[in-house]
């Protein structure tokens, strides 16, 4: 040991015991001489050096087997005690010379606050390309060490940075090696742990990360709990990858490799922060509640970034005695999973019982059909590997469940090809309809009931046809499937009892009475007539406050009815011409020209407004 000792001491002067025992003694250190001198600290190489070699030669004394005589040898004790109550102090000094905790100057950090979106948008751009990470040095400001790439931090795994200079790390391990073989593992230890673990604390608190939080996150509100996930992220990145990386990284530069057997020091310096930063995580899968839909994309944040972590967790903890940290990881992660599950099947539970029964104004697009497309496009789209990863692969139905959800069967070759991902897309979608059609039996008006499921199912076409990722998912199956659904709808309005009483009106049945009789009563025509005007009247009164949101198919739908209408109207109007008579006659029997007609058609569906008009 002495050999390897003096393996750094290339141009010491050899000394005699008098001499080292000389040099211990001058540097006795005291306790009550607060501002005395210190070795390390003067940057004085050959007041080092000697020191370090007067140490050396103490030992190499008691080590010998010449030394044998009792006073030299109790001499050679007093010495070490001496050398080693110095050494601890220097030791000491050192570490708290060179006490850094690390920061990000990152936006997403919680030690960042921005009050000018556009400038924060900046920041992130920035982020983008660098993160900036400092050292804060206890008492003397921050001195910047480094500019880390932010794919460092977000991507790309571990980014080990130097947390003290090459000189403090060579005269640091000098110590540490010389108090070990003197035998003073523990006080080295100790002191290294009070200076170090004060500085994981510093970190851990300029990234936001406090402890004790179990119980905070249990009754804080979701609001404020979200952005606090956020910054978890970006904090738990920085110390897992830089913080927690970088310690381990000094320690094994300071202590000599039979120290570092199963990482020890380095597990112990920082195991309670490692334990405090996965209590938020922890917590959250744990406590929150709730399972509410709109907690699921930050449930899917938070799984994504521990699943990214999770390697470099292993890669920094890797040892024996680092299991337990392991195990919490995997378990936080695995509790995320589940809880990801529960607030899916909250929400597909929730589409499928939503309680509203009042009818919303005019037939439009339900605000839950809304909810829901958008919901689902978000997630099956900005989180579709996440939902790969966490929603049950097997099928999301039974043929109980079908037939609940009115036996809308969906046939092998329909599903053919279907990832299981995109079996519980067209599930919720099922759900979701199933839901439209109890609502629908709400209006009064079954024509209502009609333009109301006509809406909705060609919303749901839409949103999925507009993101390429979803209609690929769905395909082009099961979307044909649904667009024939809404003109079915459409067909069932036009068939509705409003319609037919309007067209019945215009019917020759009734109006020539016996068939030997070839005239036809003014009085008779004039009550079709009436007939025809009020039911017309009446349909238009109504459904002028109905609504297509929809432009196109609101015009679509204009056509359909001017096609079903004007030819019969016209067709009536010709047939009977020459029983109408001219002038104010004619007009006690006709109302509305086909003109008339035409425009009142292309007045309907278009809400309120469109009716006082």
């Amino acid at each position: 040991m002495a050999e390897v000792l003096q393996s750094g001491l290339k141009d010491a002067v050899e000394l005699t015991f008098e001499s080292a025992e000389s040099i211990i003694r001058k540097w006795e250190y005291s306790t009550s001489t607060l501002s005395e001198e210190t070795i390390f600290d003067g940057g004085n190489r050959h007041v080092i050096d000697q020191y370090l070699n007067a140490v050396d030669e103490i030992q190499r004394s008691l080590e010998s087997a010449e030394t044998t005589l009792t006073d030299h040898r109790s001499k050679a004790k007093t010495a070490i005690r001496i050398a080693m109550a110095r050494l601890e102090h220097e030791f000491r000094n050192l570490l708290t010379a060179h006490a850094s905790a690390i920061e990000t100057d990152d936006p997403n950090s919680s030690s960042v606050k921005t009050t000018d979106s556009t400038s924060h948008e900046r920041r992130i751009e920035k982020s983008r390309r660098t993160t900036r990470v400092s050292c804060c040095r206890f008492g003397n400001g921050i001195c910047e060490i480094d500019l880390i790439p932010s794919d460092a931090i977000s991507a790309n795994g571990i980014c080990e940075i130097d947390l003290v200079p090459p000189d403090a790390i060579s005269d640091l391990r000098s110590i540490a090696e010389r108090m070990i073989s003197a035998g003073y593992l523990r006080e080295c230890f100790q002191v290294w742990l009070g200076v170090r673990k004060s500085c994981m604390d510093a970190s851990l608190l300029l990234l936001g990360i406090e402890s004790n939080v179990d119980g905070d996150v249990q009754w804080m509100e979701w609001e404020n709990l979200e952005p606090k996930i956020g910054w978890w992220m970006r904090a738990a990145r920085v110390s897992i990858r830089i913080v927690f990386a970088s310690e381990k990284k000094l320690c094994q530069q300071i202590f000599p490799f039979p120290i570092l057997v199963d990482d020890f020091f380095f597990l112990e310096t920082v195991k309670d922060q490692v334990m405090q930063l996965l209590d938020f995580a922890g917590a959250i899968s744990s406590t929150i509640s709730p399972r509410s839909p709109e907690k699921l994309v930050k449930i899917l944040e938070l799984h994504d970034a521990m699943s990214d972590l999770l390697p470099d967790i292993e890669a920094v903890f890797h040892s024996t005695s680092s299991k337990l940290i392991r195990d919490e990881a995997t378990e936080i992660l695995s509790e995320l999973a589940e809880v990801a599950r529960e607030i899916w099947s909250v929400f597909v539970n929730d589409v499928l019982n939503e309680p509203s029964k009042v009818p919303v104004p005019g037939g439009t697009i339900h605000p839950m059909t809304r909810y829901v497309m958008n919901y689902i496009s978000f997630l099956f789209i900005d989180y579709e590997q996440a939902m790969v990863k966490l929603i049950n692969v097997s099928k999301p139905w039974s043929a109980h469940n079908q037939n609940i959800l009115g036996g809308d069967d969906l046939t092998d070759v329909e599903l053919e090809g279907r990832t299981p991902l995109a079996l519980h897309l067209i599930w919720i979608i099922m759900t979701l309809q199933s839901n439209l059609e109890g609502k629908s039996k709400h209006y009064k008006d079954p024509a209502l009931g009609h333009i109301f499921m006509m809406n909705n199912v060609h919303y749901i076409v839409y949103k999925a046809k507009a993101e390429t990722n979803l209609r690929e998912m769905i395909g082009e199956g099961y979307l044909r499937k649904l667009s024939g659904k809404y003109w079915q709808f459409a067909t069932s309005y036009l068939r509705s009892t409003c319609w037919v009483k309007v067209m019945n009106c215009l019917r020759e049945e009734g109006l020539r009475g016996n068939v030997s009789v070839i005239g036809v009563s003014r009085s008779t025509l004039a009550k079709r007539f009436n007939s025809f005007n009020a039911a017309f009247h009446e349909v238009h009164k109504t459904q002028a406050m109905w609504t297509i949101p929809d432009n196109k198919l609101r015009q679509e739908l204009r056509l359909m009815i001017s096609e079903l209408l004007i030819p019969a109207y016209t067709a009536f109007l010709d047939r009977f011409n020459n029983y109408l008579g001219s002038g104010r006659h004619r007009e006690t029997f006709v109302k509305y020209s086909v003109e008339d007609i035409q425009a009142a058609i292309f007045d309907l569906f278009q809400g309120t407004s469109a009716s006082q008009h």
